[in-house]
């Protein structure tokens, strides 16, 4: 994978990213509203980063040629 490729990739995984947490905040916000219990806690945002594979352990195998 070139060094654009993999730019590309982590790029798309990071807006993938931001969109599901954004929806998932929207849920939290809507639940709070009604004076229920959220719906997704730290935890959750942090398996998302994971999910999406953006992760700083990750990051470095991709770019650990650029370091």
């Amino acid at each position: 994978m070139t060094e654009e490729q993999k730019t590309a990739f982590v790029f798309s995984a990071a807006v993938r990213a931001l969109i599901r947490s954004q929806g998932m905040m929207a849920l939290n916000v809507e639940r709070q509203n009604l004076g229920q219990t959220l719906a997704y806690d730290e935890e959750a945002f942090v398996n998302l980063i994971n999910e999406e594979g953006i992760d700083h352990n990750t990051m470095l195998s991709l770019f650990h040629d650029i370091v």
